[in-house]
């Protein structure tokens, strides 16, 4: 395969009528007439008119840069990502979801910062939230689970331990770095029917980390997620906290060498059940009036019961496996 210099991959499930707004973005960016790049769509099971819109735009299509679409069956964010990464040509891999607008001038910022930044073996963008309708300020300490990324105008290095890792829109790796180290299939594979389990963008960050490569933020590429008014409501929102205490486990004890972690977990599980009493004793009487207290108690709650639940989801792959 001969590599190119960029290629941007779109995970979509069901976007007919986000996916074109993307598309138009991505056909007005600047400064990039002397890279060699491509997009590449990957319909992750639609059962909408995602691949006519696409191939719409093929039909009518005379730009330098080639529009591909690919169709992934197997539900789940991680499995789209994946066959992206494995059917694109660039060296640089930039992921959009199809509700995030970037600015004009991203791909060129995510190429420039690969030149200048060799050791990065991924670098997220800065992520502004587009509301549909404003959000309360009483929300505002959670609004980042919502993948918005604002943190400042320099550029600076993740440190997993404490901060975590950035959410994978907007994100922008080095193809090879992401071949060699993450697996075709994670254990966290993204939010799939009613389940909430995400994480999975975390969970391929964190192959990337433990192989040696810095995870970057770099402000200058900037894009605004399009967040519509039923993420704001509590259901989701409880919904959303709770896969995100799910997924605590398993991340926790990927951080750690093997022979640390029975010990965590002791550690860990005895300091979880006492932050659930600590926040319900705190909070109890205002769970039905404060929805950013009753947000977290869904998190602590979820990240206690999150060793047994996926030592069952293991279990259920394993039984699967067998068949």
């Amino acid at each position: 395969m001969d590599l190119i210099d960029l290629t941007v991959v779109i995970p979509t499930y069901n976007g007919e009528v986000r996916l074109p707004i993307v598309l138009d973005k991505l056909l007005h960016q600047i400064g990039v007439e002397n890279l060699n790049w491509e997009i590449i769509v990957v319909d992750n099971n639609s059962t909408d008119g995602t691949a006519k819109v696409v191939r719409n735009y093929q039909e009518s299509w005379c730009h330098p840069f080639a529009l591909k679409y690919i169709f992934e069956a197997e539900q789940g964010a991680a499995f789209a990502r994946a066959k992206g990464i494995l059917e694109a040509r660039g060296e640089i891999v930039g992921f959009l979801d199809d509700d995030n607008l970037p600015e004009d001038n991203w791909i060129m910022e995510a190429y420039k910062f690969a030149q200048e930044y060799p050791q990065a073996g991924a670098w997220a963008s800065q992520i502004h939230g587009n509301f549909e309708v404003k959000p309360p300020e009483h929300l505002k300490p959670i609004l980042f689970y919502l993948a918005i990324t604002e943190r400042g105008k320099n550029p600076h290095i993740y440190e997993p331990g404490k901060q975590g890792f950035p959410p994978s829109a907007g994100l922008v790796v080095r193809r090879n770095v992401w071949r060699d180290n993450v697996p075709i299939r994670l254990f966290l594979v993204g939010r799939v029917g009613s389940s909430m389990l995400g994480s999975e963008d975390a969970e391929s960050l964190l192959y990337i980390h433990q192989a040696g490569w810095k995870i970057w933020y770099n402000p200058k590429m900037v894009i605004a997620h399009i967040i519509p008014s039923w993420r704001l409501e509590p259901n989701y929102l409880f919904s959303l906290m709770y896969g995100v205490g799910l997924a605590r486990y398993y991340l926790r004890m990927k951080l750690l060498k093997s022979w640390q972690r029975p010990f965590a977990f002791l550690l860990y599980f005895i300091n979880d059940i006492r932050k659930v009493i600590s926040h319900f004793l705190l909070y109890r009487k205002i769970f039905k009036s404060d929805i950013v207290a009753a947000c977290e108690m869904e998190r602590l709650t979820a990240t206690v019961i999150s060793p047994f639940y996926l030592c069952k989801i293991a279990f259920q792959k394993k039984l699967t496996s067998l068949k």
